[in-house]
């Protein structure tokens, strides 16, 4: 990793793409102290339990009020907002020194799903530091962002330096389950905090990929799947479960379920899928045009290797079946019996999901949307993702950032609505070996220390040059 750099240390942007869409000369304010404070505040939010387990079992106050204190210490006023008692979210507002620019919104959840102890090597709310790797439940998803963001804050604070637009910060809740008390609730009924904000930046992106020896890359998200939950309902007749029976809702719904689960989804490519897949055939010196009749998919996937999993996961729509449930006893067919079903949708592709579901739940199914949320795609020929290329790469200056897909979903979908257009950002540069995308929702999630270092350098330069 790059030297840390003193608060007094000037850097210039130089990408090329970068400088011609305006940046200017940063002066960095990360300093000790912040290094030390990310990781500080990364096993700190750990230690605080909010683990979401669905159903609004959930209490994320704790971690709020740990983050407003330290959003105040660095001078801002940070509000509380609970759409639930003890569903808090905390928003804060920096003013920026172009008071004509848009304002760009930076966010991260406070909670995590859970984790069984009994299958971890520490205990998952510890928070320990040990040889130099931070343990525990969010230690990825997402605690980490949250620090590092708190951390850049307080820098600036201590090095006297403003953002050039307003930076709204929100810390969620129950981005876990529905967002209904986090991003949700804050886009329907808390509108005006976000007022100004045309861009935002989150999980998951800017993290290392090793795609061979010696050749890292930084995935930075610009598109996301929609959610499309999905509740099925057979029907049929009830009766005793000796006699025959045609018309077994139990029947009905397990044939529907097995057509979704063995259905094969043809591919679709969007935008950012297809300039991902450009983007790493070109690192390995090919030319691809993923939209050409005759274009191998499958050919180009195993010739990317690790990279693979960057696309495949995002050129189709899916639908797996996730829940079931029917009767109350063992000798008495139930009228009715539900599934449930995690479908994603990709940009552009919810028509062909609607009518797919249609043809595959047949006469005797019905199906409706649980919970759904829209598919997102963010430009990648402007100013912005140009500049969090150039952070990422100005500290890492042998990696290389592509744009890429996210197969499931963010907060992002939710302040959509207020016309905010997300990126996927919170950077970590991981050693080779170090399978991030297992910890995800995995045993012993964990991130190394050295990993916060960096990403709270390039938050700090991206955030201060967009």
């Amino acid at each position: 990793m790059e030297q840390v750099l003193d608060a007094t240390d000037a850097t210039d942007a130089t990408d090329a793409s970068a400088g011609s869409a305006g940046s200017r000369a940063v002066t960095t304010a990360v300093d000790r102290t912040a290094l030390d404070e990310v990781v500080e505040f990364t096993s700190g939010l750990i230690r605080i339990d909010t683990t979401n387990r669905g159903g609004g079992d959930c209490r994320e106050r704790p971690a709020a009020e740990y983050a407003a204190e330290r959003l105040a210490a660095a001078g801002l006023e940070p509000v509380l907002l609970e759409r639930t008692p003890g569903r808090t979210n905390v928003v804060a507002r920096i003013g920026g020194t172009d008071p004509g620019a848009d304002a760009l919104l930076v966010h991260g959840h406070l909670d995590v799903v859970p984790a069984e102890a009994a299958d971890w090597s520490v205990d998952p709310f510890s928070g320990e530091v040990r040889d130099g790797v931070v343990w525990g439940r969010g230690a990825v998803d997402m605690k980490n962002m949250d620090a590092m963001i708190l951390a850049v804050v307080r820098a600036w604070a201590r090095a006297g330096v403003r953002p050039r637009r307003d930076i709204v910060i929100a810390l969620t809740a129950d981005e876990e389950d529905s967002a209904v008390d986090g991003s949700g609730f804050l886009a329907d009924r808390h509108a005006h905090l976000f007022e100004g904000c045309t861009e935002g930046l989150s999980e998951s992106g800017a993290f290392t990929v090793h795609t061979g020896p010696g050749r890292a890359v930084y995935p930075v998200a610009a598109g996301e799947r929609g959610t499309a939950w999905l509740k099925l309902t057979a029907h049929g007749t009830a009766g005793h479960g000796s006699k025959p029976n045609r018309a077994n809702a139990v029947t009905r719904l397990a044939a529907a379920v097995a057509r979704i689960g063995e259905h094969e989804w043809p591919v679709r490519m969007t935008d950012t899928v297809a300039a991902c897949l450009t983007e790493l055939m070109a690192l390995q010196g090919e030319s691809v045009d993923p939209r050409a009749p005759g274009f191998d998919l499958g050919a180009v996937l195993a010739r990317l290797g690790p990279a693979a999993m960057l696309v495949e996961g995002t050129v189709r729509n899916s639908a797996n079946p996730s829940m079931l449930s029917a009767g109350y006893k063992l000798n008495v067919i139930p009228g009715h019996a539900t599934a449930y079903i995690d479908g994603r949708m990709l940009p552009g592709g919810e028509p062909e999901f609607r009518a797919t579901l249609d043809a595959l739940t047949g006469p005797d199914v019905d199906w409706e949307f649980h919970h759904r949320e829209a598919p997102l795609e963010a430009p990648l020929d402007g100013r912005t993702f140009a500049v969090l290329r150039e952070a990422v790469e100005h500290f890492d200056p042998e990696g290389r950032v592509v744009p890429f897909c996210m197969a499931g979903g963010t907060d992002a979908k939710q302040f959509s609505r207020l016309g905010i257009t997300g990126y996927g950002y919170s950077p970590l540069k991981l050693p080779p070996g170090f399978d991030y995308w297992s910890l995800f929702h995995g045993v012993d999630e964990r991130v190394p220390v050295d990993a916060l270092h960096f990403g709270v350098q390039v938050l700090d330069r991206a955030l201060r040059t967009l």
